[in-house]
């Protein structure tokens, strides 16, 4: 089940960013974060806060979690996007996260789902996304879900300098 974040996930949803920053750390995962940079417990905090953020129950416990809202990057206005939308029809993803130990079990799709239904609910036919482009495992996996590279931005991202952001969208509209 995905629903709304409250407070009192918080302290899961801290555990999944430590679990991604752990893996990141020993070699056994490439995302291009940074600990205590990006993504923080207060990253979480504010986005529940602002009621946008989502998590997936399952396994006994938050397995997965996400922001959604209409918020796009800085870094965004530079790109040639093949579906050009005025903001109010654009829904953005951001931070999509599954806890590294439930991985391979279909919760990154499950989510996906939810965030296009939820857009389209909202009257966003217009998905995007982004990822680092050190993130191959996250730009694969949205490729396979039909999202298309619109391009690769260099920018400081949440205060990760250098990086390269891997633009994508998605149309879900008439």
């Amino acid at each position: 089940m995905i629903r709304r974040a409250t407070l009192a996930d918080l302290p899961a949803i801290a555990d999944i960013y430590d679990a991604i920053h752990a893996e990141e750390e020993a070699g056994r995962m490439t995302v291009g974060w940074a600990r205590g940079v990006y993504p923080t417990a207060d990253t979480a905090r504010e986005a529940v806060l602002a009621g946008e953020m989502f998590v997936l129950d399952a396994d006994g416990g938050i397995a997965a979690s996400g922001r959604i809202n209409r918020a796009q990057m800085p870094a965004y206005a530079a790109v040639a996007w093949k579906y050009p939308a005025d903001d109010d029809r654009v829904m953005v993803l951001h931070t999509l996260t599954v806890h590294p130990g439930l991985s391979g079990r279909g919760y990154a799709r499950q989510f996906l789902r939810f965030y296009e239904a939820y857009a389209l609910e909202h009257g966003c036919p217009c998905l995007r996304i982004d990822t680092n482009a050190r993130n191959a495992v996250a730009r694969a996996m949205y490729a396979r879900h039909g999202y298309a590279e619109s391009g690769v931005i260099p920018c400081e991202f949440n205060g990760i300098p250098g990086v390269r952001l891997v633009c994508m969208e998605k149309w879900i509209g008439d």
